[in-house]
């Protein structure tokens, strides 16, 4: 099956739009309004169509078929996971036969009068009875990487290397799934941070990172975003040691030079000892009784 072009995708779009009476207006967002974002076969069509009511959209389980042959999809509304307002914002997540996926929600005029202007990644396609306001010309300004406080510089830092405290003893106790948590949901989040300070410091505080830092290789030396992507392991017990110190390296040099160039005091003496730390772990006896024998 030849994949749909973004033009057929769009005529489609907007001509169910058209002759659709309970349709009002419609708006798009997401990556296809981003002009800094590479066009690519995998961006979705986040489509919002204005309308009357939801209800009798959600009573007819046939009415996205008229946009393809799906593959698999989710009702994200349905789903009991998100918090939701269904009288005022149903939508339909698909993924169609074609290659292409569509993320199409139905929502109230009240709901998009309370929201549209919430993102600026958006750009009006169609307003039957001038409802929308007016938009500025879609930036991704609002996700541009802000330049740190003093504060938010040192507890970050200060948040990594306390964290690193777990790692230690899951890596003793042989719990590499509690290790591989601390390490993806605690302290990556903060050597991420460091790396979009950096990126933003070279480029103004005008750019964006992307969800969980997908740009930031645009921004960066190629041999520090290989330095960062090396730093992902699998749960082996040297492999897991390997990256954790890989993160510590990356971090404390980041950590070291954002502070100079901030002008922010550097807490040199806590990134050793906890780096000092983890060695002292790593090599810890299994049946040891105490961590420091005095």
């Amino acid at each position: 099956m030849k994949m749909r072009s973004e033009q057929e995708m769009m005529d489609l779009i907007l001509k169910t739009a058209q002759e659709d009476e309970r349709v009002l207006a419609v708006y798009m967002n997401g990556s296809r309004t981003n002009p800094q974002v590479p066009k690519d076969i995998f961006q979705d069509y986040d489509i919002m169509y204005v309308v009357k009511e939801t209800a009798s959209f959600r009573a007819d389980k046939n009415y996205i078929d008229r946009f393809g042959r799906r593959l698999f999809m989710q009702y994200p509304e349905d789903t009991g996971d998100f918090p939701s307002d269904v009288e005022n914002c149903y939508g339909w997540l698909i993924q169609f036969a074609d290659g292409n996926r569509l993320d199409l929600h139905v929502c109230t005029v009240k709901y998009m009068q309370e929201t549209i202007r919430q993102d600026r990644l958006c750009r009006i396609l169609l307003d039957k009875e001038g409802i929308l306001p007016r938009i500025p010309e879609a930036s991704d300004e609002d996700f541009w990487i802000c330049r740190p406080s003093q504060k938010k510089f040192a507890d970050t830092c200060n948040e990594f290397w306390w964290c690193l405290d777990n790692v230690a003893k899951g890596m003793w106790r042989r719990e590499y799934s509690y290790v591989q948590d601390n390490l993806d949901f605690y302290i990556r989040p903060m050597l991420l941070r460091l790396l979009e300070w950096k990126a933003g410091a070279a480029f103004d505080f005008k750019v964006s990172g992307g969800k969980s830092g997908k740009y930031l290789y645009r921004f960066l030396p190629e041999e520090l975003w290989e330095s960062y992507l090396s730093t992902y392991s699998s749960c082996r017990e040297e492999e897991l040691w390997e990256a954790v110190f890989k993160m510590c390296q990356l971090f404390r040099k980041l950590e070291e030079e954002l502070a100079e160039n901030f002008a922010y005091p550097f807490a040199a003496e806590e990134a050793d000892n906890c780096m000092a730390y983890l060695k002292h772990v790593r090599e810890l006896p299994r049946d040891a009784d105490e961590i420091y024998n005095s």
